[in-house]
């Protein structure tokens, strides 16, 4: 048996992709097909399965690399590892991409295209905001720059594996229905440069995902504070194209402006990284 599946190392990509995610639904299947038909809230169920799916997700990838590649550590292979370093470049990148939310919206507020305001429950939405965001983080980063940027760079070089990776994370953003498909569509520019943001980050840190974690958990803990507290109203004195489609930062000019920015400053690292380690 497991020299049958030590092959699956020696097929493509895509084929391993399948076979991974064909192994992963096997098992989620059976047990969130019951959640969907008893759990008649549908935010409930959905969070309980997705929740179940990620879990399956981490039973499965240890033996994944086990039996396929004959690696018994995959998980740090990925960057998840236990380090007072990488926890250190988790805290710096959470307080980045806090700290480019926020200054984005105030950059805005400065312009008078959005005005602040009190919100109830602020210190309930910042810890509730924390600990979602972490979770994004932690389950997007480990698929994502985890398991597929790992999958892709077995088989293509540096550059297509960068761009690979971000396009399918843009691309994973849009598995919904078409209208809702079609009303989000103007997110995708931004996710892609983001999905590029956070390989960068991981590269530009030897590999280790700590920092990845958390620029996106960052992101999505500011956007959290602000979209949930209700802190800012937009003042409609420009086109959304410029502050953001449907209030969504990442839809918009401004946005894409910031995160630009940050891609720069990622990019370089990562080029430096990269350089440092070619000359050892």
């Amino acid at each position: 048996m497991i020299n049958r599946l030590q092959i699956i190392a020696s097929y493509p990509f895509p084929l391993r992709v399948i076979i991974f995610l064909l192994m992963l639904l096997a098992i989620w299947l059976p047990l969130a097909a019951p959640i969907y038909i008893l759990v008649k809230d549908s935010n409930l169920a959905t969070i309980l399965t997705m929740g179940l799916l990620f879990a399956e997700f981490l039973f499965l990838v240890p033996r994944w690399g086990k039996k396929v590649y004959g690696q018994t550590q995959l998980l740090k292979s990925y960057g998840l590892i236990n380090t007072r370093k990488n926890g250190f470049e988790l805290l710096i990148g959470l307080a980045i991409g806090l700290l480019l939310t926020f200054s984005l919206f105030a950059v805005q507020g400065l312009f008078g295209l959005v005005a602040w305001q009190n919100s109830d429950n602020l210190p309930r939405i910042i810890a509730e905001g924390l600990l979602s965001a972490l979770g994004v983080g932690f389950a997007e980063e480990l698929v994502f720059r985890g398991w597929l940027l790992d999958e892709l760079q077995r088989d293509y070089n540096y550059k297509i594996s960068l761009w690979a990776n971000s396009l399918v994370f843009a691309l994973s953003h849009f598995i919904k229905p078409v209208a809702a498909m079609l009303q989000s569509w103007p997110q995708f520019p931004g996710l892609l440069l983001l999905g590029l943001i956070l390989v960068w980050g991981k590269r530009s840190r030897q590999n280790r995902l700590g920092l990845s974690i958390g620029l996106h958990a960052g992101l999505v803990w500011g956007y959290y504070i602000i979209n949930i507290g209700q802190l800012v109203r937009y003042s409609a004195s420009v086109p959304d194209w410029v502050t953001g489609v449907n209030g969504n930062p990442l839809a918009g000019a401004i946005g894409l402006l910031f995160l630009s920015v940050l891609a720069v400053g990622m990019r370089q690292m990562s080029e430096r990284s990269k350089g440092s380690q070619s000359g050892l």
